[in-house]
């Protein structure tokens, strides 16, 4: 935690920033380990080049920070306190002048800028996203020992979906036991709605579970992730239930044969586009190119969903350490689709799998 500070705290001395305002709960916790949600109330961490950073919360949670192991000063109001005043008077404690300041231009409301900005007389305004998407795109070896985890209780989460499987059971019903289950394992929270889709829905990439029962001859998309200490993980298997048809088999072995290449090209040094358009000329060449509408992947963290985009736009270059999702998808209407996705570490030679669930076809009896 400390040097994650020590390197936000010297990326502002060298760009000359005198303050920094980070307002999202997941860079919060990752410069604090501290992880809640304070839902319509002001939460944020002040960084400081030399001062002493301060975090500002509800009053009902200061005592968490503490606890989470943030030894700075907290600043608790409670709602019927304004907590800019708060944060002024600390500023002007720490002798701030603040004229070029740092936030999250992404995710602060536009009101909280304009009062943070209002501390400061003409403060020129830079973006501390691009910073803080770099520190946290190399995990280190705790974080990734928690996502390993997380991966697990994902795979987990598939095998308990598979099990639940019978003719004429909801989308609905199969999602309810996946989701008890992890619960009684000890997981509180998924890291997205979980997708449980039959058929026809399953060539809908962002389908909505509902009533749909299950019958022979459907596609069983199940994709779905857990939160574990902070961290995520996003897997996606598909099935066969019951029968297959030879267009279902070559449409599935088309996506497995995608996910596999883009998996074998997963090394240090490889452009992270050629991933995608690895994946893109194969299910292209298999004449389903215009069935595959979305990028390969997306980084992976705190955030089920976050920097880099694994897009065949991105110039980017993996590194040991990043971690992302590898998930090629077919979706053809009125046949249903296949999305096949694995968590990926780059290690120091190639790739690991944090989603060990099995990918081969499988046609659940």
């Amino acid at each position: 935690m400390q040097q994650r500070l020590d390197t936000l705290k010297q990326w502002l001395k060298e760009e000359n920033i005198e303050a920094a305002f980070i307002n999202s709960t997941e860079n919060v916790f990752y410069l604090t380990n501290f992880l809640t949600d304070p839902h319509e109330r002001l939460m944020g961490l002040f960084v400081f080049p030399d001062a002493e950073p301060f975090v500002v919360l509800p009053g009902m949670e200061a005592r968490q920070v503490k606890d989470a192991g943030w030894k700075d000063e907290v600043i608790g109001y409670s709602d019927h306190e304004d907590p800019w005043a708060f944060i002024k008077q600390a500023i002007k404690k720490r002798g701030v002048a603040g004229n070029k300041v740092a936030f999250e231009k992404e995710v602060l409301t536009y009101g909280r800028s304009e009062a943070f900005i209002s501390i400061f007389d003409n403060a020129v305004v830079v973006n501390a996203e691009d910073k803080l998407n770099e520190m946290r795109l190399v995990k280190d070896g705790k974080e990734i020992e928690i996502m390993r985890r997380a991966a697990h209780m994902a795979d987990f989460g598939v095998e308990v979906g598979v099990h639940a499987l019978q003719e004429g059971v909801t989308e609905m019903e199969v999602l309810a036991k996946i989701e008890y289950e992890l619960k009684k394992k000890g997981i509180r929270e998924m890291s997205f709605s979980t997708m449980v889709l039959f058929g026809e829905k399953a060539g809908d990439p962002h389908g909505n579970p509902g009533d749909r029962k299950l019958k022979a001859g459907d596609f069983v998309l199940f994709d779905l992730g857990v939160v574990l200490e902070g961290y995520t993980s996003d897997i996606t298997r598909t099935f066969a239930y019951k029968s297959v048809t030879d267009k279902q088999r070559e449409i599935y072995e088309t996506v497995l044969k995608a996910e596999l290449a883009s998996l074998e090209a997963s090394k240090p040094g490889t452009r992270i586009g050629d991933l995608d358009q690895i994946s893109r000329d194969i299910i292209t060449e298999a004449g389903y190119g215009d069935h595959f509408p979305h990028r390969i992947g997306h980084g992976l963290g705190i955030n089920v969903h976050e920097f880099p985009s694994m897009s065949h736009l991105n110039d980017g270059i993996l590194k040991k350490g990043m971690t992302y999702t590898i998930e090629p998808g077919i979706y053809v209407p009125e046949i249903g689709g296949v999305r096949i996705e694995d968590d990926v570490l780059i290690t120091e030679d190639g790739y690991e799998t944090l989603t060990k669930y099995p990918k081969e076809l499988h046609i659940i009896e």
